[in-house]
């Protein structure tokens, strides 16, 4: 199911250009237009749901961070290391309420994050 309001959505199902770097049938990977990271992925389910919070069947999430490993890997981040991050609701910093992993790498990150 997808929401028609939703930009993500828009995004997998081809009605908005992104540059994308992975494709199947669950979900899309593509750069994030306004990056925190010299490498700013986001992993992205074609299915809509609203956050982790909404995840059902972990079929789906490890799908995902199965992604969120191969995109890693095809860009070089694993010798250096990246963060993989979802954030959840407002408190958590989710500003586009479909679910996303957003795989950051390129340069040291610092703990705690923001």
């Amino acid at each position: 199911m997808q929401d028609a309001n939703c930009i993500f959505c828009r995004i997998a199902a081809g009605q908005i250009p992104a540059t994308l770097i992975h494709e199947d049938d669950h979900c899309i990977a593509f750069r994030d237009l306004s990056p925190q990271a010299p490498t700013h992925l986001l992993v992205v389910p074609r299915e809509h749901v609203v956050s982790l919070a909404d995840v059902t069947a972990w079929p789906l999430g490890s799908t995902l961070l199965a992604a969120c490993a191969s995109v890693a890997r095809a860009e070089g981040l694993v010798e250096g290391g990246y963060r993989v991050v979802t954030n959840v609701g407002r408190d958590g910093g989710q500003s586009v309420f479909h679910l996303h992993f957003h795989v950051l790498g390129g340069r040291p990150m610092a703990w705690p994050p923001g």
